[in-house]
């Protein structure tokens, strides 16, 4: 029986999502050994990979559970039992050929920060900028909307079939002195959003111009190669 669920997590306390060699400390693994424990041998495939340090509200997993686990409230409240820093927040039972990863739509990202430097209690939580020009960061976010390759805004390394994505949504919001992007789209490069963020701050702070920014969409040269800090990155909702 295949289970979906929405899970939220507190990447400060892992090492990413995905499962590593070199340490235990990452969310799959955590739920995978909560999972366990609870007589249920079943991999994790998330909708993405969150960086080490990111957040996530809404996440979806999916997995597969034996006949015995027929009450599924039941199980979610065990799992939350079990689990640190992870909160299983929904699960339902699925169609068995739903699939967390390759059946996505679009995912929306929201990186939250501020000009005043966070507190010791939430600086995991919130990345902080100095002062900055609103109006020049607006509009390089807007410059990101449409469908572009993305080719030199992504970490090396990775492979992907193609580097094309279509951003839907791309903005700039302010409520409670808490600044916050919102990116919108098909799918996302690895650290392409940390990428997007630090290169249209760069561009708000006068440390380089908005037709850099654009010279480098068209793939024509490289300016910003930085990352946001991942503090202030949230997976915040998947759409199927």
């Amino acid at each position: 029986m295949r289970i979906k669920a929405v899970i939220a997590y507190d990447g400060s306390a892992f090492h990413g999502f995905q499962k590593q060699s070199h340490t235990k400390q990452t969310v799959a693994t955590a739920i995978e050994s909560a999972l366990k424990n609870l007589k249920i041998e079943s991999k994790i495939v998330a909708s993405g990979r969150t960086d080490r340090g990111v957040h996530a509200t809404g996440q979806i997993i999916h997995f597969d559970i034996p006949p015995f686990w027929n009450d599924v409230e039941k199980l979610k409240n065990e799992l939350n039992r079990k689990l640190q820093a992870i909160k299983i927040k929904h699960i339902v039972i699925a169609n068995d050929m739903f699939h967390a990863r390759f059946d996505v739509k679009k995912r929306l990202y929201r990186y939250y920060f501020t000009t005043k430097k966070p507190s010791i209690f939430m600086r995991n939580y919130l990345a902080h900028y100095d002062s900055f020009d609103k109006q020049k960061l607006t509009h390089a976010l807007s410059m990101f909307k449409g469908e572009h390759d993305f080719n030199a805004f992504c970490k090396t390394g990775s492979t992907p079939t193609t580097t094309i994505r279509t951003i839907s949504k791309s903005y700039l919001s302010f409520h409670n002195g808490v600044y916050c992007i919102s990116f919108e789209a098909d799918g996302f490069l690895r650290s392409q959003v940390r990428m997007m963020v630090s290169a249209a701050m760069k561009c708000a702070q006068g440390e380089f111009e908005l037709k850099q920014l654009q010279e480098q969409l068209d793939d024509e040269q490289i300016h910003f190669t930085t990352l946001a800090p991942p503090e202030g990155l949230y997976l915040s909702h998947v759409f199927y």
